[in-house]
């Protein structure tokens, strides 16, 4: 009889937590549903502006001491994917990459964050440039709250390498995919 008089009040304190919990969500102003020319790389045969978009998040869950940032192409005929973007280290005080901020030499990236090289052997954002008849690729965006503040990696981290760091230090993580092809 006393389990089931305290039972009852924990399992209504337990609802009204998850309902009310918010959840980490990852948005932009500059993508929908496909890339522009403003996105796609400048090079690999492509001729975009290579803009990295606008990216925004909120309700990052309580103990989050950085962010990370990853863009990823699983549909590149690699066998492995392609990862577009890796920025790490961003401070728990941001919420918001501006357009461009994927391009170091603009200062618009936070204050102690790190670009890392990508699949394209650079440092920074490179946007969608996929074969030419391949089909529509995803692009999958993903942002990723950390229980460290620093990974302990450097800007010349290997995508698989970030990858590992961020499987290990990820609290949680929300996404948003958008396409293009060409």
């Amino acid at each position: 009889m006393v389990i089931q008089k305290i039972g009852l009040p924990l399992i209504a304190v337990f609802i009204f937590v998850q309902a009310t919990a918010q959840t980490f969500t990852l948005r932009s102003n500059d993508i929908g549903g496909q890339f522009t020319k403003k996105n796609e790389f400048n090079g690999f045969g492509c001729n975009g502006e290579n803009v990295s978009p606008q990216l925004s998040w909120a309700n990052a869950p309580a103990g989050t001491k950085s962010f990370a940032v990853t863009v990823y192409d699983p549909d590149a005929p690699t066998g492995s994917g392609f990862t577009h973007w890796v920025m790490f280290d961003i401070p728990a005080t941001a919420m918001e990459l501006k357009a461009g901020a994927g391009d170091a030499a603009k200062g618009m990236t936070p204050k102690g964050a790190v670009q890392s090289v990508t699949s394209f052997g650079a440092k920074g954002f490179g946007g969608p440039c996929p074969p030419v008849g391949h089909g529509l690729h995803q692009y999958i965006f993903t942002v990723h709250a950390l229980k460290t503040d620093k990974l302990g990696l450097d800007e010349n981290a290997n995508p698989a390498l970030v990858g590992y760091y961020l499987w290990q230090n990820t609290l949680a993580k929300a996404s948003i995919v958008t396409y293009y092809g060409r």
